[in-house]
């Protein structure tokens, strides 16, 4: 998606599925590394002992990953999107080396921002599943996306 999507062009059930993101375990522990220096997370031979009995992503890198993927296929196409914030953030499973993971974004809920009107807040549903179809991880964001400009607003 190219063009510039405004808050207008958003209907509650409108659904984004991301194509199949893979995760390897360097992957895993370059931002282990970098965000969440756990063993379980940066040494896959300590990992072996730890609580999962193998390397595995942070939840955070999962979080992560949906974003870059959502942007990488174009999001909202040229809108930016100002996130304001995650709500109900969920692990279920835990997301190892090989596993390949989809997301899907959903619309659930718009409003017109109370504070400033030429903005509207898109909240949506992300979903990660696993290579068996098994949900990782779940999330609800809001953000803010850019109401159309009224004919006044756009004249000159």
């Amino acid at each position: 998606m190219t063009s510039t999507r405004y808050f207008e062009d958003f209907q509650i059930g409108d659904s984004w599925s991301s194509p199949p993101t893979p995760v390897s375990a360097d992957e895993i522990m370059a931002f282990g590394r970098d965000y969440d220096p756990q063993h379980m997370h940066t040494d896959a031979a300590r990992a072996a002992d730890g609580p999962f009995g193998t390397l595995v992503a942070s939840g955070w890198h999962i979080a992560a990953i949906s974003v870059r993927v959502f942007v990488q296929a174009g999001g909202y196409g040229k809108t930016p999107l100002v996130g304001l914030g995650i709500d109900e953030l969920r692990w279920q499973r835990a997301v190892k080396a090989g596993d390949t993971l989809t997301f899907t974004r959903e619309v659930i809920e718009l409003r017109r921002s109370a504070s400033n009107p030429g903005q509207g807040i898109v909240r949506t549903r992300v979903t990660a599943r696993n290579q068996l179809g098994e949900s990782v991880m779940t999330l609800v964001t809001a953000g803010r996306v850019p109401a159309r400009p009224t004919a006044q607003e756009a004249a000159p």
